[in-house]
């Protein structure tokens, strides 16, 4: 469990399609503090790290991609070169600054705008029809692992909807959004409450 609320930027170092997908990710982090076994969440995905390495400030770790990730998450995500948002998992007693994430993509969504605003920066993002029901204003979602508020919700004609954020400079600065533009893709979780309340909403509706 984690929430929203990244640590570090990671860099994917390199990409080597075994059985699954060999992931190595370097990352300002003590690898002393990463355990084998420990879940962390990468641009919102939740994965096992199962080997380490480096120094502090300068490690690495090993993750292992099924095939059902990479058909879940952005086109092109795990590839070498490309930036990771990171953050370890929840721990007892730790402050629960953004919202609960499971680390569990639901869908990837399409940048619309890209918009500076006074200092923060507007964006729209186009989810999928599948996803429209769960999206409200002032609800929370996890964009590319990032804990966001939900500003608006404007619902299309073929069932997508487009939802707007404003990404505050620090959010911007310490995290992967700062660098979004029109067109880029990005990993989206819903809410766990909107996923629970749309399954008792259905069943109820059943039961009538």
């Amino acid at each position: 469990m984690f929430t929203g609320i990244v640590t570090a930027i990671g860099t994917i170092a390199s990409s080597e399609q075994r059985g699954d997908l060999r992931v190595r990710v370097a990352a300002p982090l003590d690898p002393e503090r990463i355990a084998i076994g420990a879940s962390i969440a990468c641009s919102g995905v939740c994965l096992t790290a199962v080997a380490r390495g480096g120094t502090k400030g300068d490690a690495w770790f090993d993750v292992d991609v099924s095939g059902e990730t990479v058909s879940r998450t952005v086109p092109g995500m795990w590839e070498a070169g490309r930036r990771l948002n990171l953050e370890p998992s929840l721990r007892l007693g730790d402050e629960l600054g953004g919202h609960i994430v499971t680390g569990h993509v639901d869908s990837v969504g399409e940048v619309r705008s890209f918009q500076k605003k006074g200092d923060s920066w507007l964006v729209a993002i186009r989810a999928r029809a599948e996803m429209a029901p769960f999206i409200a204003p002032k609800g929370s979602i996890t964009v590319d692992g990032v804990s966001l508020t939900v500003n608006d919700v404007r619902d299309q004609s073929d069932g997508t909807c487009d939802f707007a954020l404003n990404l505050i400079p620090h959010t911007a600065e310490v995290t992967t959004l700062g660098g979004l533009g029109e067109g880029a893709r990005v990993n989206l979780e819903i809410d766990v409450l909107a996923r629970y309340l749309k399954r008792m909403q259905g069943l109820a509706a059943t039961a009538r």
